[in-house]
């Protein structure tokens, strides 16, 4: 399994997925991967050989509820 920090450039033969609500300037978005095991890596679009974060499946549906509870809803920029 990757590490935390790895380079994305090394997580090969997965498909990254850009959000459809990118803004389309300069890649700003972030890319995720559907991992083995089901473990989900994020990438930064703008630095896609950069470092990716790997969280567990339970991290993972921890993160998507929250989100889908509007929980991070007071750190729009």
């Amino acid at each position: 399994m990757y590490n935390n920090g790895v380079s994305a450039d090394s997580i090969t033969g997965v498909s990254w997925v850009k959000s459809s609500l990118s803004d389309g300037i300069g890649g700003n978005c972030v890319e995720i991967a559907q991992l083995d095991e089901g473990h989900v890596a994020l990438r930064n679009s703008r630095d896609t050989s950069g470092p990716a974060l790997v969280y567990t499946p339970g991290e993972w549906k921890a993160f998507l509820q929250g989100a889908k509870n509007g929980e991070f809803d007071g750190m729009n920029v």
